[in-house]
C-alpha cells in the first residue's frame, strides 16, 4: 500500500472514530464505525482519482467532474 492510501485511510480512521464516540452501546458504535470507515475511505479515494484527473491534465477536468458525479461524492 502506498504512502497515499495510507493518508486516505487514516483520515477514514478518524473520521469514523469520531462519528463512534458518541454512541454508548457497543455494537451500534461498532456498525457506526464499520459503515462510516467504509464510505469514507471509498468516498476520499473517489474523491483524490477525481483531483489527479483534474490536476495533471487541466483540460480533463471534465474526467474529475464526472468521476465525482459517477459515484456520487460531493466536491
Amino acid at each position: 500500500m502506498n504512502e497515499r492510501i495510507r493518508e486516505l485511510a487514516e483520515q477514514a480512521k478518524k473520521y469514523s472514530l469520531d462519528a463512534m464516540i458518541k454512541i454508548t452501546d457497543k455494537e451500534q458504535a461498532l456498525k457506526v464505525y464499520s459503515d462510516s470507515y467504509d464510505t469514507k475511505f471509498a468516498e476520499l479515494i473517489v474523491k483524490e482519482c477525481a483531483d489527479v484527473a483534474t490536476i495533471n491534465q487541466f483540460q480533463y477536468d471534465a474526467v474529475g467532474n464526472y468521476v465525482l458525479k459517477h459515484f456520487g461524492v460531493e466536491e
